[in-house]
């Protein structure tokens, strides 16, 4: 029996449907009224050995309900700040609808999702699916001005053609860097054997390119890695879930040891929606099925829910 002083629902975690952080569902894109679209790109057609981020999308939403007790906000004491207040709208826009075997017309229904987000004036945050659904992402800001991507990531994907493929989870940043409108890539956290040839490394940089590993990435630390970053750009960021070390995320197609702790990225992800304007964000290839204890899926959903109370803060948000 309820005690006297509680209204409504307590409405735990794991009660209800699965909607990104349990905010609301509108699944009519042309009703968008908010300032976070949440919007699933469940498609892995794209890559090239371990299948499975079908359904990052979905598990994604699931861990993202641990983080959602009702309460006003996130408050971090170490920042003495309280992130995503009510005042913060995010929505959850669903799935793009996927056609199996075909690429292009799944890209194209993510692409339709991203520019509704757009339209709305809402930041446009994707949930893959492989990394190959950024170029339907990226593709939807031809008419929103330069952007500069920031890639987090184990792979350079700047592949151009391999057997007549220019649309996998290897090409999507050389596919970025061809648009007039996105004016260079930071790609951090590149390592190891890698999806790109040497020859793509030496194209990347031709096409404005600043390639940085993980231990590069160290080395410099936190702020002089920041200054790698162009000031006042207007930042769209992909993260690949396997820039992360395996030991803490093993849910993944192409894993890749020597990767980042979560500090290291949450320090940079704060950094950059401190000193630039986000105007998307993606995050990719998490494939549940290969990490039963979860800890990929919520280590996805805590990275977005706190990279998203970041980009708020620093736009005032109270």
């Amino acid at each position: 029996m309820a005690n006297s002083y509680d209204s409504g629902r307590l409405d735990l975690p794991f009660v209800g449907i699965s909607t990104f952080g349990k905010r609301p569902y509108q699944p009519d894109w042309n009703a968008l009224e908010a300032d976070v679209a949440i919007l699933g790109a469940p498609f892995d057609a794209g890559t090239q050995w371990r299948a499975g981020a079908r359904f990052g999308p979905r598990g994604v939403r699931e861990a993202s309900t641990l983080f959602s007790f009702g309460h006003a906000g996130a408050y971090d004491h170490e920042d003495d700040v309280t992130y995503l207040p009510a005042s913060v709208r995010i929505v959850d826009m669903g799935d793009a609808d996927i056609i199996h075997t075909d690429t292009e017309g799944s890209h194209a229904n993510i692409e339709a999702g991203v520019r509704a987000a757009l339209r709305a004036g809402a930041l446009p945050v994707v949930i893959g699916g492989d990394h190959s659904v950024n170029i339907p992402c990226i593709r939807a800001f031809d008419d929103q001005g330069d952007i500069h991507i920031l890639q987090i990531d184990a792979h350079l994907d700047f592949v151009d053609e391999r057997h007549g493929v220019r649309h996998g989870h290897g090409n999507p940043m050389r596919r970025a860097a061809e648009q007039p409108y996105v004016t260079g890539l930071t790609q951090v956290g590149i390592r190891n054997v890698s999806s790109t040839a040497r020859e793509g490394y030496a194209d990347a940089r031709a096409m404005g390119s600043d390639i940085i590993s993980v231990r590069q990435a160290r080395e410099l630390g936190t702020q002089a890695l920041l200054a790698r970053i162009p000031v006042g750009a207007r930042i769209y960021i992909t993260l690949d879930i396997d820039a992360f070390c395996p030991s803490i995320a093993p849910g993944t197609g192409t894993p890749s040891h020597g990767g980042f702790l979560y500090y290291e990225v949450l320090e940079l992800l704060q950094g950059v929606a401190q000193g630039d304007e986000i105007v998307g964000i993606d995050l990719v290839e998490v494939a549940p099925d290969y990490d039963p204890t979860g800890s990929t899926t919520v280590l996805a959903a805590q990275v977005l829910l706190n990279l998203l109370g970041f980009v708020f803060h620093a736009r005032g948000a109270e």
